[in-house]
């Protein structure tokens, strides 16, 4: 039996944070299902992302991905530029800093791996990677 992720559920503290994912999702052609002050649905036809704000008695313990559960997400587009496209366009513009001095190339992964890694406002770890 084959299967694919169908959906993910990230779940925030802020509206700040909706509204991030809002605006990172809609920058690779995701498209709104739903949405209100307090939930994000959006797809792009494959692959679902909800972004649910956290009920304040779930909020007393803050996300680390060095945790048990979820490290990152990764996001693979076409072409390495693109890569480097995304830092100028989505990153700089809004001051989010990249982690491990990326974007660059990471050749203990694959041969052609070239990929950038930063933080959501939750510090939740996201990667755009070309491989």
């Amino acid at each position: 039996m084959k299967a694919s992720v169908y959906h993910l559920q990230i779940n925030v503290t802020t509206p700040s944070a909706i509204h991030f994912y809002k605006e990172l999702l809609q920058y690779f052609e995701y498209r709104i299902i739903d949405e209100d002050e307090e939930y994000l649905g959006m797809t792009n036809g494959t692959v679902d992302f909800w972004i649910m704000k956290t009920e304040e008695k779930h909020q007393i313990k803050k996300f680390h991905r060095k945790d048990p559960g979820l490290n990152h997400i990764a996001f693979k587009v076409e072409k390495k530029e693109e890569v480097d496209k995304f830092t100028k366009e989505f990153l700089a513009k809004r001051k989010i800093k990249t982690l491990y001095n990326t974007p660059k190339a990471f050749p203990e992964y694959t041969k052609d791996y070239y990929a950038v890694f930063f933080e959501d406002p939750e510090r939740i770890k996201l990667e755009i990677v070309y491989k």
